[in-house]
């Protein structure tokens, strides 16, 4: 399998551009010291990479060491994993879509293939889980299709309960000529599920039957971004209340008063995610805050930059504090750690991964040791 033209040729042309978690100590079973986390890596295979890569991070230093590599599936570019930190699931992310999953050695942190099955759509690019880890949750680009797939208790996949295809298109004919669903997670209140389609210009609000693994239409059914904005991640703060879209065309976050009895958001504010007088080609992709809700993070690919904003806590607003190098090219996806600590940014076109230092008053970023050469480092996923 390979990713489909159109999403494969947008790939190639920007790189010419210059859930719950355990706590950090672990225990001897892991075969790590205390003061360490493994780092699961996604990337797109090729030439030069293996497939999912298996890092220790240093919790002092920010170093990363490599543990081992799985192969064998085509572009598993997103992963997620359960809340026992057993299972880690992959999307494959090529023509015909498949959604992989694995068990997690305890001893090891390596990886072994439980089974795959259909991501019921082409280029799967997000995974997530279901409230209580008995669903995955997969977003296909390139179909504008999303789906459910139960676990089963031995962590494999089942058939898809439920697909649903979105319809439209946007503004930008040559990136919103269909609908493209490029993310899916469960709200809060854990009784919906988010899809950001880039292809509409909308996050898709479902209502999620956890039992029979059902998403239907909530009511309203989505929530609508400014026409040729792209919306591609979003992220809600630790209350709740506040709900921010990164959109990847239009290089902005949108902010909105997010109701979880209802699913309905309220726009607050739409805020660059650029520096004042750039004028270069960026598009956005990830999107987190702070665990502490005070921060908010964005990735730049083009202007190959962290944003930061602060977050006031009562209107949700945000303000711009600065922008950080990610010392590469191309960021994709980043994460925190747990603790809020530290920041790790995958530039998927210079092979690398970035570790920084949280400062959490300010929220700034400071470099911390070498970078790590990873090929086409795409989703880092804590273990």
């Amino acid at each position: 399998m390979s990713i489909p033209l159109s999403r494969r040729t947008f790939l190639q042309t920007a790189g010419a551009l210059a859930l719950p978690l355990v706590g950090c100590g672990l225990t001897r079973s892991t075969g790590q010291a205390p003061g360490s986390r493994l780092l699961y890596v996604g990337t797109y295979t090729g030439d030069r990479s293996e497939g999912i890569y298996v890092y220790k991070l240093n919790l002092l230093t920010g170093a990363l060491e490599r543990v081992g590599a799985t192969g064998g599936v085509v572009n598993p570019s997103y992963l997620t994993l359960d809340g026992q930190k057993r299972h880690l699931y992959a999307v494959s992310e090529g023509g015909q879509g498949e959604v992989v999953a694995y068990a997690i050695d305890p001893a090891t942190g390596g990886l072994s293939e439980l089974n795959r099955v259909s991501s019921h759509g082409s280029a799967p690019c997000y995974v997530s889980l279901a409230p209580g880890g008995g669903s995955v949750l997969v977003a296909n680009y390139s179909s504008g299709t999303a789906a459910v797939l139960p676990v089963g208790a031995d962590g494999r996949l089942g058939e898809a309960t439920s697909v649903v295809q979105h319809s439209g298109s946007g503004a930008d004919p040559g990136r919103q000529e269909g609908p493209h669903a490029h993310f899916i997670r469960p709200d809060p209140t854990g009784r919906r599920v988010l899809v950001c389609d880039l292809g509409i210009d909308r996050v898709m609000v479902y209502d999620l039957d956890r039992n029979a693994g059902k998403l239907t239409p909530n009511a309203p059914p989505s929530i609508p971004l400014a026409p040729g904005a792209g919306p591609r991640h979003l992220a809600f703060d630790p209350t709740g209340r506040f709900l921010y879209v990164i959109n990847e065309l239009n290089s902005t976050v949108t902010g909105f008063a997010y109701d979880g009895r209802t699913g309905a958001a309220t726009a607050i504010q739409t805020i660059s995610t650029l520096p004042a007088g750039f004028s270069g080609t960026s598009f956005c992709a990830d999107i987190h805050l702070a665990p502490s809700g005070r921060f908010l993070y964005g990735s730049n690919r083009g202007h190959d930059s962290i944003v930061i904003f602060a977050v006031d806590p009562k209107t949700g607003g945000l303000s711009l504090v600065g922008h950080e190098s990610t010392r590469g090219s191309f960021p994709r996806n980043f994460t925190l750690d747990p603790s809020g600590t530290l920041l790790l940014v995958a530039n998927q076109k210079s092979d690398s991964v970035a570790t920084f230092r949280v400062d959490p008053a300010r929220g700034t970023l400071t470099p911390l040791g070498d970078l790590t050469a990873i090929p086409a480092p795409v989703c880092l996923a804590f273990g």
